[in-house]
């Protein structure tokens, strides 16, 4: 890969059924996420999805560019810019910012379809 390079792009609807499912499995049950009654009286207005879920989507991203090569020595510098409300469909993808001297970087965004860029990373790993 050269930088410019494309990764590949992921999108998912993050309705309440799939947020549910994360709090299952993980075992976060905050009323944020799982408790429209609850989430309806805070600032967002109705629940969101989990934080580590929206990572998910962006190792995915990862992983179906690098492979193990990720999952064994990639690295993830996340900031969180808006909340991903339940309902929406997100995208998530990005573009290698840099591949020389061994290293590869990239810039990731995850983003409502809308555009509103919902999640930003710069990701790095060890790269021929």
């Amino acid at each position: 890969m050269r930088a410019g390079d494309a990764l590949p792009e992921i999108r998912q609807v993050l309705d309440q059924e799939r947020i549910d499912a994360y709090a299952q499995a993980s075992g976060d049950h905050n009323p944020l996420h799982v408790d429209a009654g609850f989430a309806a009286g805070t600032q967002f207005g109705g629940t969101i999805a989990h934080g580590m879920h929206q990572l998910a989507l962006l190792n995915q991203v990862m992983t179906a560019a690098f492979g193990e090569r990720w999952l064994t020595g990639g690295r993830m510098k996340v900031r969180f810019r808006a909340p991903a409300r339940a309902g929406i469909e997100v995208v998530a993808g990005g573009r290698v910012a840099k591949a020389e001297g061994g290293q590869l970087s990239a810039a990731l965004e995850l983003a409502a379809a809308d555009g509103e860029v919902l999640v930003t990373a710069e990701a790095s790993l060890a790269y021929p």
